[in-house]
């Protein structure tokens, strides 16, 4: 999939990926993949031939990533050691992490593993050891994440469609519970209680709602609770 990606991106420039570890290893095709996908113009030759030049790129390129991803040393699940010596996994991290940021759109395949085996040897001979990395993530935390980050988006991105979007809201609110003859004006205000909010919802779902159960007009935080 990011092979297919890579060579759908970076189509028009007639680069050709066939292994990720081969081909990514010298930072070439990170530098077009980087300037097609951010139009991010980076201060180091394309072409790297020795093995020295070639980290110098990868340690150009990967600084620019960690800046755009807004990452810390620690967070970083790849190295320009890592990526010079073609170690698979390092690269699957470093693409994945390129692709969700510049193009969030594209679906990656959720809940990709790769299993590790790690030979150590020992004074009794060889000893090995498993364990799973995680690639991407498992579809329900993705959907999760996306339901749970809209109101952020928009606080953080739009916030002059924020008072659009509360009285849409306000509106959708005073349909509902206007039948009860109430009239809502104020979100903040008039939901802190708890008591608009448990009568939309007897309203929307069709609940039968015991008014003996809860104060209609709570005059402390006790009795909102």
């Amino acid at each position: 999939f990011l092979i297919e990606w890579i060579n759908r991106t970076l189509k028009e420039e007639h680069i050709v990926v066939k292994s990720l570890e081969e081909d990514l290893f010298d930072g070439l095709v990170l530098h077009h993949l980087l300037e097609n996908l951010g139009s991010l113009k980076l201060d180091v030759d394309k072409i790297a031939l020795t093995e020295k030049k070639q980290r110098q790129k990868l340690s150009v390129i990967l600084e620019a990533v960690a800046k755009c991803l807004q990452l810390e040393e620690s967070q970083l699940k790849w190295s320009v050691e890592s990526i010079l010596a073609k170690d698979l996994l390092s690269t699957l991290h470093l693409l994945v992490a390129i692709a969700k940021h510049f193009e969030p759109t594209l679906a990656l395949p959720p809940n990709v593993q790769v299993e590790i085996i790690t030979i150590e040897t020992t004074s009794r001979g060889l000893k090995t050891s498993n364990a799973v990395e995680c690639i991407t993530e498992n579809k329900e935390n993705i959907e999760t994440q996306s339901k749970d980050d809209a109101f952020d988006e928009l606080f953080s991105c739009a916030p002059d469609k924020l008072d659009a979007v509360k009285k849409a809201l306000l509106q959708f609110v005073d349909q509902h519970v206007g039948k009860l003859g109430l009239n809502v004006k104020d979100i903040e205000s008039q939901f802190s209680d708890g008591v608009i909010f448990l009568l939309l919802i007897g309203q929307l779902e069709g609940y039968f709602l015991n008014l003996r159960n809860f104060f209609l007009t709570p005059a402390s935080t006790m009795e909102m609770v």
